[in-house]
């Protein structure tokens, strides 16, 4: 099957080399040429300008975004004026799903289809494949189904769940979840559930990190709580030596702890990071809809807070807090180092 491709980052230019290799044909544009020669090597078809682009896809053309969210409503600006009845819009990227039922209804009244991708599998993707969460109606799925198989890991990637009837497509590695905006729903749960997970790993990890504490020196004063019993907390923990042992055998192995034991062998440290962790938008739409639906969430909530914070983003409130401290009783800050300032 024949598909266009705008936006070639290293999501997008990673899935086309992926349909590549399965059989598809690609025709390609991104406002960044050299990536657009790039996959040119490799087969692709390569485009100077969206025009071109559109120009070279044969009708009903099948078109798929993989840009940041907020530029979606741009593209789509200058591409719609140029598409034909029956042509097919996909949005992979991370885009709300309120987004979507809007998009749709205003490509519907041009004649056009359009569909919402959650895609998971990151760089990762070209070999194992993405997962696919896809929100649009039954005839644009049917047709663009060729190439949501050729994306997905398929039937081999993991074994089968015991007793599960065959012949679904989650077998394969995507599934019709639904209309307009389903797919970008299951994405934003699948991505809020993703923080919550990773934040587990992250405090853990840092339990670990610091039982050592007991063995260093700690100031004696009334703004520093003791440490009741330092012989409980004399560990020099290995934690590139702990990963990998819990990817064996441990009820919380996963993919994410493979790749978190793949960070700590390089740096067990990890001093080539900041700290600054950002998010893409999934986890507060998540929560939203929590808010909405009346679902309790207090491991996603705390997990998307924590990434607020790691940012600074909670800089003035600590010095509220210290200044409030200082107020009622005199208490005086004290630096990062433990010094009085």
């Amino acid at each position: 099957m024949q598909i266009g491709m705008v936006g070639l980052g290293r999501m997008g230019s990673n899935m086309v080399r992926r349909l590549l290799r399965n059989g598809q044909e690609c025709v390609v544009y991104d406002s960044h040429p050299d990536a657009v020669r790039a996959l040119a090597s490799h087969g692709a078809i390569g485009c100077d300008t969206l025009n071109d682009m559109v120009s070279a896809l044969q009708t009903p053309r099948a078109i798929w975004l993989m840009v940041p969210a907020a530029v979606v409503d741009q593209v789509l600006e200058r591409l719609v004026p140029m598409l034909d009845s029956e042509d097919i819009v996909i949005d992979g990227g991370n885009s709300s799903y309120h987004d979507d039922i809007r998009r749709a209804g205003q490509l519907r009244d041009a004649g056009l289809h359009y569909m919402d991708v959650g895609t998971s599998g990151g760089v990762y993707g070209l070999d194992r494949g993405y997962c696919l969460m896809i929100g649009g109606d039954d005839a644009a799925f049917q047709r663009m189904e060729p190439v949501f198989a050729a994306l997905a890991p398929g039937k081999d990637s993991v074994v089968p769940t015991p007793g599960r009837p065959e012949g679904g497509s989650a077998d394969l590695g995507y599934l019709h979840c639904g209309a307009h905006g389903a797919g970008h729903f299951v994405k934003m749960v699948h991505n809020g559930i993703e923080y919550g997970i990773m934040a587990a790993y992250a405090e853990g990890l840092n339990i670990l990190h610091r039982a050592g504490i007991g063995a260093h020196q700690r100031e004696m004063d009334a703004e520093t709580t003791p440490l009741r019993h330092p012989e409980h907390y004399q560990y020099n923990f290995d934690l590139p030596e702990i990963t990998e042992l819990w990817r064996r055998g441990s009820v919380i192995g996963s993919w994410l702890l493979d790749l978190t034991a793949q960070a700590l062998q390089g740096n067990a440290t990890l001093d080539n990071y900041s700290g600054h962790v950002s998010d893409s938008g999934e986890g507060r739409w998540a929560l939203s809809a929590a808010i909405d639906e009346g679902v309790p969430t207090p491991v996603l909530s705390a997990a998307l807070f924590s990434r607020f914070e790691s940012r600074g983003n909670a800089d003035f409130a600590n010095k509220v807090l210290s200044a409030m401290r200082h107020q009622f009783g005199g208490h005086i800050e004290k630096s990062p180092g433990g010094k009085h300032e």
